[in-house]
């Protein structure tokens, strides 16, 4: 980080120290990726109540425990050096992780088949009945999804878990 603000032709960012500051920055932006993903899908679904479905509010719904079960496990257990074994040990960590990166990625995946599935393509099957009107709510989804992926990475690695510092 202190190689971008050093490439800044700013003076006041040349020794600016962001080390201390790290778990902050990245627990803001993690706060403001997630508050902003389901921002749109609340939008979404206010706005263009019509065009919506209550089912497709279970990717992000899903998208938000898998940031809850990648955030569970610190990294020091997943590397295998934490001071205690917990439960399951290491590989029961990783095991909770993995699912928990799985299940972000199935709940992106799913916001991809609103997005393209439902509102791009339209089927002209007498069996459709859902025929929105505007592609933004799907749009909003997939967007919800994508930043609640993010918020979980950043959150997750974007932190130091120093114990003193």
């Amino acid at each position: 980080m202190s190689r971008i603000l050093e490439a800044l032709p700013f003076d006041c960012l040349q020794n600016v120290d962001l080390s201390e500051k790290r778990n902050k920055i990245a627990s803001i932006c993690a706060g403001f990726l997630f508050f902003s993903g389901w921002w749109f899908a609340l939008d979404a679904s206010a706005s263009y109540y019509q065009d919506t479905r209550d089912v497709f509010h279970l990717c992000g719904v899903f998208a938000t425990l898998s940031m809850f079960m990648v955030n569970a496990v610190s990294n020091s257990l997943l590397r295998g050096d934490g001071f205690t074994d917990g439960c399951l040990g290491p590989a029961g960590g990783r095991i909770w992780f993995f699912f928990g990166i799985m299940m972000g990625f199935g709940s992106l995946f799913g916001a991809c088949y609103i997005l393209f599935g439902e509102y791009v393509y339209i089927s002209d099957n007498v069996n459709n009945t859902f025929k929105p009107d505007h592609t933004y709510p799907g749009v909003a989804f997939f967007l919800q999804n994508v930043f609640i992926f993010l918020s979980s990475l950043t959150f997750k690695f974007g932190r130091s878990e120093d114990m003193w510092g």
